[in-house]
């Protein structure tokens, strides 16, 4: 049904593949348009939009604490804090 075929890359020129097991699987995610980048100027294009995590400090609600990320308690009062099972129980 599939077969690989010859796609043009739209940065460099250059030709690349575009798979059997590819087109099968853009058909599976429904996915309409052919890829127009080779896999070398894809990676250049991803590399250059800096995917960096940016880190966020918060104090923790409980102690006061400087924490990084998400959690809004430090790992000490957020360990100490009682499981859920154990307030049902009580």
């Amino acid at each position: 049904m599939f077969a690989d075929r010859d796609v043009l890359c739209v940065s460099c020129g250059a030709k690349f593949v575009f798979s059997a097991g590819e087109q099968q699987f853009f058909e599976e995610k429904r996915f309409t348009n052919v890829p127009k980048h080779c896999k070398q100027c894809k990676a250049k294009k991803e590399g250059s939009k800096g995917r960096r995590r940016t880190e966020t400090h918060v104090t923790c609600s409980q102690c006061g604490s400087d924490t990084k990320g998400k959690p809004v308690l430090c790992r000490t009062c957020f360990a100490s804090r009682p499981k859920t099972s154990e307030i049902a129980a009580a």
